[in-house]
């Protein structure tokens, strides 16, 4: 005789069925620190001023890619890069929202929101069944209409429209962040927020993103730390910090641009963010949720190395945030998926921003979204140890005039080379980063035939994305160049 399932039998069934897949899922958590450059962690320089043995554990513990980039060089269009899976251009959110500096001309308009119609990795997870919580910096929209909380997250704890705090000790002025004790420091106080919201999602799968603040300015960090890198500071005595960008790199300008690791209360950030990393890796230790989840670590730009009190050196690689040399663009790219990356491996395979949010769903076993992260590629080939992706370029647009003295332009790297192109005049400069990573030896006279090519590659591009570009000032006759 066949025994028939009851409705509400079946319904059960179905909720265990769900509740298995549930626990099976990988949690996600994603870090993403403001302004950290390449070379401030150990795991990408031995020598580095600064002390981060959590971070550079966690490059151990996964994959660290070399050539890993933020879609921008600045801050706000690499955070919808993630969010979207897609680059700036695409949405006219080419430069930090609010971000309006003019030059020689003016700067191309700017879309200074992420547009609510934008399905973001956040929303991609809530709808398979993952609880949501951000931490930190949002800087996606000017009203609370665009914030956190109605972009994919359930919880929203210190994202509104600032880019950065006022001050990193309480009182913090934050409409999403009450007060703490007064001087309690904001690493640690988001910290303490992350750690305490992984243990309420605990029975769940979760995605917790946290946006340090830190290491943006105002550079300010707890006095005991900060003295502590002070003596350390003292063993670099006499050596020259900053340098002229022609001392540096032949027929650049007259910027001044830091060329030694030695600023204390900057060291003293980067080693209060490098504690908070700890912190999480040890609360999910202590839940037993360590093994089953996905850690995401990198910055939004480059490090900070040529104004606003220049506080880290980004040497080798020429340029800092603002700019669209190697300086600028390049930056700390971490990922640990235990049971799929191999741990240990460096992969020098180019990767950018636009990746993570399919690679966090290809992790999680949920269905890919191309049409919405249509500019990114899942990384778990490049997890598992492969080290090629199907992909011929990698593309940046930045048409605005950086707070930073860096220039409006657009750039695209194929294999090992690099082509920029300026947008007041339409120059270019094309580099080998395999043989020259600090770009110094511009290749352009004498492989035209490759500069074409390029060119042609990345004007293709401005078309597919419908960039925009430079703007006349109105009381000026003269055109800015248009590809």
């Amino acid at each position: 005789m066949r025994h028939l399932l009851t409705p509400t039998v079946l319904l059960l069934v179905s909720l265990s069925t769900l509740s298995g897949a549930a626990a099976d899922r990988p949690n996600f958590v994603f870090i993403l620190v403001d302004d950290l450059g390449y070379m401030d962690i150990g795991a990408n320089n031995p020598r580095t001023f600064y002390e981060t043995p959590n971070v550079d554990q966690l490059a151990r513990d996964g994959v660290r890619f070399s050539n890993g980039y933020a879609a921008n060089p600045v801050c706000s269009p690499t955070r919808f890069s993630i969010m979207t899976g897609k680059y700036p251009s695409r949405a006219g959110a080419t430069n930090f929202f609010s971000g309006t500096r003019e030059g020689r001309f003016k700067p191309a308009p700017l879309n200074d929101r992420m547009p609510l119609s934008e399905v973001t990795v956040a929303e991609a997870l809530k709808e398979a069944g993952y609880r949501t919580a951000f931490f930190g910096k949002w800087h996606l929209g000017p009203t609370e209409e665009f914030w956190p909380e109605h972009q994919g997250f359930d919880v929203n704890i210190g994202g509104h429209v600032r880019g950065a705090p006022r001050s990193y000790f309480s009182p913090y002025s934050n409409p999403r962040l009450d007060d703490g004790p007064q001087g309690e420091h904001l690493t640690k106080r988001l910290t303490d927020e992350v750690v305490r919201q992984i243990g309420e999602f605990k029975d769940d799968p979760f995605l917790c993103y946290l946006a340090f603040y830190t290491v943006h300015t105002p550079l300010q960090a707890p006095k005991k730390l900060v003295e502590k890198y002070r003596q350390k500071a003292e063993a670099l005595a006499g050596q020259a910090e900053f340098a002229d960008e022609e001392q540096v790199w032949p027929n650049a300008g007259e910027r001044k641009v830091r060329i030694l690791q030695k600023h204390a209360t900057y060291a003293a950030m980067v080693e209060s963010m490098d504690t908070a990393v700890g912190r999480i890796v040890d609360r999910l230790k202590e839940l037993g949720l360590y093994d089953n989840t996905v850690i995401c670590f990198m910055s939004d730009n480059g490090g900070l190395s040529t104004s606003e009190g220049s506080p880290t050196s980004n040497l080798p690689l020429r340029g800092g945030k603002g700019w669209l040399y190697e300086g600028g663009i390049r930056g700390p790219f971490l990922i640990r998926a235990p049971g799929v990356s191999k741990r240990g491996n460096v992969c020098d395979t180019p990767v950018i921003s636009t990746d993570f949010y399919p690679t966090i769903l290809d992790l999680a076993g949920v269905p890919l979204k191309p049409e919405q992260h249509l500019d990114g590629k899942s990384l778990v080939p490049l997890l598992k140890g492969e080290q090629t992706l199907e992909r011929d370029a990698l593309f940046w647009h930045y048409p605005h005039y950086s707070n930073q003295g860096g220039i409006p332009g657009g750039a695209i790297r194929v294999g090992d080379y690099k082509l920029i192109e300026r947008f007041e005049d339409g120059r270019v400069k094309l580099y080998n980063l395999h043989d020259d990573i600090g770009e110094r030896h511009d290749l352009a006279t004498t492989m035209p035939d490759r500069v074409t090519a390029m060119r042609s590659r990345l004007h293709a591009w401005y078309e597919d994305v419908d960039a925009k570009f430079l703007q006349p000032k109105q009381d000026r006759e003269e055109m800015p160049w248009r590809p």
